[in-house]
């Protein structure tokens, strides 16, 4: 008999109209998200939490897969209405313990014996947090499902910005992505190709603004503001070109994958501009100039020979730092005369000399720019 007087007063309580405006209440005040929300959203809530306290009395074993459904699909709801999953939290936990409190008032008035009541709560807790588990479920799924398809979305505009022959992307479609139509953007292009990397190298980047995706099987992206070097992290080579309006980002990209290969050649992993590789890029991409130049100065030279090789690495060090036989001995570890000897030698093995020419229009640039490429060729070859 006590048994079936609390079943009437739970189902009169999901009936009344003011019982639910109440929970209504207590979720909208605890939650400002879920505020937000129209008040017939919140409404459905309710009517989810209130359904899980009669099934303990209309459905032996409590809950239903169909409540679980609807209370799946409310979290999935509210993660493509932005609701918080914390807010959403507070917002359902206020609703059920405004929920507890009027069932147990009216209990009493009913005359519901306390051992009665007691039990009926236990087993309302038990199916409302086996609901609020299968909106968090739901939320999660949502949130994951709406994250990839944002996120696909913007890789593939970015492919169509930076790489694909396709019709350019409209104001409207940019803008839909994140950027700014008449921003100026910096293109950013890693040596990741790996997918699973690329996400985490991603969210790393999350702080500059920017979108990122796989563009011709490297991690790529525009961003307003470039990332930080602990952000990026100690295992990402990244080239970077300065900051450029939307339309002339392609040609940016084409330079900096240009660039990508002389940076992992001649630089430590993290961040570099393209403009400061723009010397060896531009000299990589001559290669049969390069063998040319080699042959006219260095082909007395045997590759693999240990005094050639040292020959070669000092007189690149000299050009480097700027024909300066002191600062060459201390970044070598030598003395000066040890330098001056080397140089010496590879002028007679070589018969040609890095003694700068008299200058006329630019003869002295381009005789130390020769030899720098010819030697470096040399070395890496």
């Amino acid at each position: 008999m006590a048994h079936r007087l609390l079943h009437e007063v739970l189902r009169a309580m999901a009936a009344d109209a003011d019982v639910v405006e109440e929970v209504v209440r207590a979720a909208r005040t605890e939650s400002p998200e879920v505020a937000r929300l129209p008040v017939h959203e919140n409404r459905r809530h309710v009517a989810i939490v209130l359904a899980a306290g009669l099934a303990s009395f209309e459905r032996p074993g409590g809950t239903s897969e169909q409540d679980y459904a609807a209370a799946a699909v409310l979290g999935a709801d509210r993660a493509a209405q932005g609701v918080p999953i914390a807010a959403l939290l507070r917002g359902v936990q206020a609703g059920r313990s405004r929920a507890v409190e009027i069932a147990v008032e009216r209990g009493k008035a009913a005359g519901v014996p306390d051992d009665v009541m007691l039990a009926a709560l236990v087993d309302f807790d038990r199916n409302t947090r086996a609901l609020e588990r299968q909106v968090i479920a739901g939320y999660h799924e949502a949130e994951l499902e709406l994250s990839r398809t944002v996120h696909d979305s913007r890789a593939r505009l970015l492919r169509r910005l930076l790489a694909d022959d396709t019709a350019v992307p409209s104001a409207e479609e940019v803008a839909h992505a994140g950027l700014n139509p008449d921003g100026r953007y910096h293109c950013l292009l890693s040596d990741v190709g790996d997918p699973y990397q690329a996400l985490v190298v991603e969210r790393r980047l999350g702080g500059t603004g920017g979108i990122f995706g796989l563009v011709v099987g490297r991690l790529a992206g525009l961003a307003p503001r470039l990332p930080t070097p602990s952000a990026l992290g100690d295992d990402v080579l990244m080239v970077v070109s300065p900051a450029v309006p939307l339309t002339e980002v392609r040609g940016m990209h084409a330079l900096c994958a240009m660039a990508l290969p002389t940076a992992a050649r001649e630089r430590t992993r993290g961040l570099h501009e393209v403009a400061d590789l723009a010397v060896e890029t531009a000299l990589a991409a001559q290669p049969g100039l390069a063998a040319l130049l080699g042959g006219a100065l260095l082909s007395a030279l045997t590759p693999g020979d240990a005094f050639h090789e040292q020959l070669v690495s000092t007189a690149l060090a000299y050009l480097d730092h700027g024909r300066r036989l002191d600062q060459t001995a201390a970044a070598l570890h030598v003395h000066a005369n040890t330098v001056r000897y080397r140089l010496g030698r590879l002028g007679e093995i070589t018969g040609a000399s890095l003694d700068l020419p008299e200058d006329d229009d630019g003869s002295q640039v381009r005789h130390t720019v020769g030899w720098w490429w010819a030697l470096r060729t040399w070395r890496s070859g």
